[in-house]
């Protein structure tokens, strides 16, 4: 389908990542949901630079719902003033009171609305068109739906332009529904995920999948960072793997310094799934953050996307703070992660990540065809 050497797909918000992937003989997928349009152009230009023509692809979050005050922000009614005017003030001075607790200064709500930080504003249908077709002007091999159906809209447009649609399912049936609607590639994502995920383990989800929607095919995903897993995916009858955590601790991952040495001092035990971040439950490193979101005196978290609004400047200005030793900052900080946390122990190049895990996989059939005799 995509004239790739391994069947790796590699999900990244970080330019650096899908590049070295893809040029490794893997397929980088650029996570797009942070980025404006303009943006968006000057990432996917970059990597066009940088790829020699091997394929790449983008996925695009298009949420099924949002809060309706959102959608008129994203229909081009207020924009961001909007949005941050619709978080409820009980939420603000929950977020005052953390950064006063755990001593850390507030960021400067002025300054971004000054200088147009949109971020979760993408997050709504009209958002997410804009970014669609930034995207299939470029030369991509593959466009992704990270939440819900892909609209009729990505569908018409990626099949007008030759370019296949992946959509990311926690269920069987989520799968039966994306292929409906004219997927051509399934991601079966178990519960052990991190970012957006549903409860069903990798395990359980990738065979049922399978099952339901031959013959489209499948990526496993889902706490897979080793070629063992990688083995293991294919055995249950996955066409290949789509990976996402492992990358966070290589040397040219987006993490923040302060986050990547959580990271590396994670075990398997230290995520949660937590709305804290965007509103819908989302799997990351647990942290005083989501402690405190999750916690009796919390007034709950928003909606999508009012909770990635308030979320996302907030940890920014934690990220940038940390990096100074901040104590409290630290405590604070998180962020999107799976399970294979525990497996993530020392930073590497990307490449090399692509590599390693290309050997264990063929150490591992290695290891079946002397249990069966095979040659």
């Amino acid at each position: 389908m995509f004239g790739i050497e391994f069947p790796l797909l590699a999900f990244s918000h970080c330019r650096d990542v899908v590049a070295a992937v893809t040029n490794a003989g893997g397929m980088g997928v650029l996570g797009a949901v942070a980025y404006t349009p303009e943006r968006l152009e000057e990432e996917l230009r970059w990597i066009d630079d940088h790829v020699d023509g091997r394929p790449y692809g983008v996925d695009v979050l298009v949420p099924g719902k949002i809060d309706e005050s959102a959608e008129r922000a994203g229909r081009g009614e207020g924009g961001l003033d909007t949005m941050l005017a619709a978080v409820p003030r009980e939420h603000w001075r929950f977020l005052a009171g953390l950064f006063e607790k755990y001593d850390v200064p507030p960021p400067d709500l002025d300054r971004a609305r000054r200088t147009h930080r949109r971020g979760g504003t993408q997050v709504t249908k009209e958002g997410a068109t804009e970014l669609i077709e930034v995207s299939l002007a470029h030369p991509i091999r593959l466009i992704a739906s990270a939440l819900g159906t892909p609209p009729p809209l990505m569908v018409d447009k990626a099949r007008a332009a030759g370019i296949p649609v992946a959509a990311l399912v926690g269920t069987a049936e989520h799968a039966r529904r994306q292929v409906a609607a004219g997927v051509d590639l399934i991601v079966a994502q178990g519960g052990e995920a991190g970012g957006h995920t549903g409860e069903i383990s990798t395990m359980v989800l990738v065979p049922e999948v399978v099952d339901t929607v031959a013959p489209v095919p499948v990526l496993a995903a889902g706490g897979i960072a080793t070629g063992r897993q990688m083995a293991a995916a294919l055995a249950l009858g996955a066409s290949g793997v789509w990976c996402g955590s492992v990358w966070l601790t290589t040397e040219e991952a987006e993490t923040s310094p302060a986050v990547k040495a959580k990271l590396l001092a994670a075990t398997s035990r230290d995520t949660v799934r937590s709305r804290s971040r965007t509103g819908k439950p989302a799997r990351q490193l647990r942290s005083a953050w989501t402690d405190e979101w999750d916690g009796p005196a919390s007034p709950g978290p928003l909606g999508m996307p009012l909770q990635m609004i308030l979320a996302q400047g907030a940890m920014a200005q934690i990220d940038k703070v940390a990096a100074t030793g901040n104590p409290g900052a630290r405590e604070l900080a998180n962020y999107y992660v799976g399970q294979c946390v525990g497996l993530m122990n020392t930073v590497k190049p990307a490449r090399q990540v692509v590599y390693d895990m290309i050997e264990e996989f063929a150490d591992a059939l290695d290891r079946l065809n002397g249990i069966t005799g095979g040659d």
